[in-house]
């Protein structure tokens, strides 16, 4: 049964990036046999180049036309082969990019259900009723601050006519003191009471007189 039907086949399949790599290796194969031709063709251009016209010259050019076949025929099937390859590569791009947007959509599930699980577990009304201590209790601290805070016996507003004439009654005064001697004379330059002022001594010696001087000399 098996050599008519064939035995079946236990090799991985072929992926996209197997293939694209195959079809790039027979590519880079066909880009050498492409250059070999294109350096024949040169060494034939330069010998008819210095050859005459005749039979050796003809049959020289025979001989590249052939080989300028060949090259077109690689051509071809190289350009084939990387349309191929860029086909492959597109092909791949969009199944990572579908991989991507499915794994996102999972994590995207996940993350929802675990934050309705989340917050199903939070109390609104005992948020609310938090806050409203908390505003109560900010609202005592201040009540409370501003009672610790209040003066005593202290009037807090000032006329204008209490302070004038607290002014005129310094002045007055002011006046009285330098009647009296008070603050004046030396005690404003050297800091000291006026009736203090004569009982210093002064310890600087009178000059000599004249005729005691002479007679100390005679």
């Amino acid at each position: 049964m098996n050599r008519l039907f064939g035995a079946k086949t236990t090799a991985p399949k072929p992926t996209l990036h197997s293939a694209i790599s195959n079809v790039d290796t027979h590519v880079e194969s066909l880009d050498v046999k492409l250059a070999k031709l294109t350096a024949e063709l040169t060494t034939y251009q330069q010998r008819m180049s210095k050859m005459r016209d005749g039979p050796g010259k003809s049959a020289l050019k025979q001989k590249a036309l052939k080989i300028l076949q060949r090259r077109k025929m690689m051509e071809s099937q190289r350009d084939q082969l990387q349309q191929q390859s860029w086909n492959m590569e597109q092909a791949n791009m969009m199944t990572d990019n579908l991989k991507n947007v499915m794994t996102t959509v999972d994590v995207m599930k996940d993350t929802n259900k675990n934050l309705k699980k989340q917050y199903g577990k939070i109390d609104i009304d005992k948020i609310e009723r938090m806050q409203d201590e908390m505003q109560d209790l900010m609202e005592m601290g201040n009540d409370i601050q501003e009672s610790m805070s209040r003066s005593y016996d202290v009037p807090e507003d000032v006329d204008e006519a209490e302070l004038d004439a607290e002014l005129e009654a310094l002045g007055e005064e002011a006046e009285f003191e330098s009647s009296l001697g008070l603050g004046t004379g030396r005690e404003g330059a050297e800091g000291m009471p006026g009736f203090m002022v004569d009982e210093v001594p002064q310890f600087v010696d009178e000059p000599p007189q004249q005729g005691k001087v002479k007679e100390a000399a005679g």
